[in-house]
Formats: C-alpha cells, structure tokens, sequence
C-alpha cells in the first residue's frame, strides 16, 4: 500500500486535566507534564473513512500517567472520554448516562466493589468492559463479564489493539440492526412466477421489510433486486420470507449475496448511519 492510501500521523496529546490537577495541589512538588506522542496507523480505505463516528468512554482510575495515555489512544479513535477518579461516583453516573465503552482500573481502590455491582447497570446498558492494571490485581474476565483487559503500565502497541478491537465491537452491533426507512422500488422473483414490483420500507444488514402485492407465504424464496439509493449500486440477492401481515407487508431474510454486494450495503448503512 503506497504512503497516500494510508492515513498516519503523530496524535499528539497534551497533558491531561489530572496531571495539571496534581501539580496544583501537591504542596512542594513540581509534576513536569510529559507530552506523549502516539503514532497511531489507520488503514484509511473508504471503510473506514465512512465508519468514521465519535463514540463515548469512562475511565475509572486515579492513575493520571496511564489515564493520559489512554486519552490520547481514546482520542485517536475517535471516542470521548470521561475520566472519573472515584468507584462510587462512576457507578452513579453510569446508571443515569449511556457510555459505549468502560474502562477500569483494578488498581484503584474501590474496584472490586464496583466491578461486583456493575452488572446491574451493564446488563442494561449493553456497554463493554475493559479491566486495566498490574497482572495479580487483574480479576478473572470471566468473574467479572470483562471482554478486553490490558496490564499497567500500558503497552500503547497492546492498548491501541484492545481498545480498537472494543471500538470496533460497538459499531458492528450498531449497524448490524439499523434499518432507516426507504421508499425504493425493489423487484421480487418467485420460483414459477413473473417477476413483480414492490417497495421498500427498510433495510437492515440481514434483511428488509417491503409491502408487495403478491401471494407469499413465510419460507418463500424470493430473488430480490433493488438500488442502492445515491449510489447506483444493484444488489441482487437470494432471499427467505419469514413473516407477513394483512396489510402486504413482508419481512425477508437474506440468504446469498454476493460479496462485494454485501459489502457495499454494510457501507451504505453506515453512510446513512452516520447522517442520521
């Protein structure tokens, strides 16, 4: 890959709000703020530029040195971040805002307590877990529903790959069930039958929904024709009813599309995504 198709640069980070909170109110002692440069290399292929979004964190740590790093890897990824210093004052802010990533410090005193009454509020947020800290304070993931962790002190290399594999979790599941909604014509083959015409009221990753004045009963094979709209993409793909109603609305699932296809209309969904 030649150096124009790639985007890189320095994301330079300068220090963070607990560093220069420390060097005001630590009597006698000088805290020099180190400015940490991370070179952070993104593929920037028309996925990702289109999948481009700010997403939201918490960090739960009073550990300024590595909660400054992570700032600068969090911004590089395009994720705010919310640095919060004590367990409890965290566990009341997640239960009455949304975040899309957490990160805790098992080092912090507290955490043990924190991560026993987070489920409460992480099984209805739906956010995932990122546990950080020296290798024997690091709990079990599986004790504590943790899908990511990383030891202190950080290794940018390893946090850069966890935090983008946490990143890119988040927006699969985001795109995987948007459906904007559509008035497209789409066309609709059954086995025996003349090609009809029908509409599209919303797409999805795995399916559509379209109102169609035909006789279909669920587990139906349907070929499905349609554009893409603003980007005079076809797909053509081979589909399943699984619901219907009175009113000629059908629910289909798709079960063959070709791969470039298919990708194009991940891109699409999340092109409109983004706008909306």
């Amino acid at each position: 890959m030649n150096r124009r198709s790639r985007g890189f640069g320095p994301e330079i980070c300068r220090p963070s709000t607990m560093a220069a909170e420390a060097d005001r109110t630590s009597p006698g002692v000088r805290v020099k703020p180190a400015l940490i440069t991370l070179v952070i290399y993104v593929d920037v292929t028309h996925a990702t530029r289109v999948v481009r979004m700010t997403l939201s964190s918490m960090v739960v740590s009073r550990d300024w040195q590595e909660v400054s790093v992570l700032e600068c890897i969090l911004g590089g990824l395009q994720m705010n971040v919310t640095v919060e210093r004590e367990p409890q004052q965290a566990l009341s802010r997640l239960s009455r805002s949304k975040v899309d990533a957490l990160i805790v410090d098992c080092d912090l005193n507290g955490s043990s307590h924190f991560l026993r009454e987070l489920p409460a509020i992480s099984k209805s947020k739906g956010f995932p877990l990122v546990l950080m800290g020296r290798s024997q304070h690091i709990q079990s993931l599986a004790k504590t529903g943790a899908l990511f962790s990383f030891e202190k002190p950080i290794s940018a290399e390893q946090a850069v790959r966890t935090l983008s594999a946490a990143r890119n979790m988040i927006l699969d599941g985001r795109l995987r069930y948007h459906r904007p909604g559509l008035d497209v014509p789409v066309s609709l083959k059954r086995k025996g039958a003349k090609v009809a015409e029908g509409n599209l009221v919303n797409l999805s990753q795995g399916g559509m929904q379209i109102r169609a004045d035909i006789t279909a009963d669920t587990a139906t094979d349907l070929q499905i024709s349609f554009e893409l709209p603003g980007s005079q993409t076809d797909v053509k793909a081979q589909a399943e009813v699984v619901w219907k109603d009175q009113r000629g609305n059908l629910g289909v699932r798709f079960v063959r599309i070709a791969q470039p296809q298919q990708r194009a209309l991940q891109l699409w969904l999340a092109q409109q995504f983004l706008e909306n």
